[in-house]
């Protein structure tokens, strides 16, 4: 971001990062503005929403099997 704010060209920026413009925008409009102790906390943050998000999935499915388990003991 800071070499484009600089007045580096887009197209050599996204070249080196070996990604497409509209993907340099999408960075650009969630990233816009934040420190580095923010940006910090929003991977953090994310992070744990990904383990979460891993956790309630594993739980989900142990539920289901015991209720198929408890439905064919009863």
């Amino acid at each position: 971001m800071k070499e484009y704010e600089g007045g580096r060209e887009l197209n050599d920026i996204c070249r080196e990062l070996g990604v497409h413009k509209s993907t340099f925008y999408n960075w650009r409009k969630k990233y816009a503005g934040m420190d580095s102790q923010e940006l910090k906390r929003l991977k953090e943050l994310e992070e744990e929403n990904r383990k979460l998000k891993h956790m309630y999935a594993e739980l989900a499915l142990d539920h289901s099997l015991l209720k198929d388990v408890l439905s064919k003991k009863f």
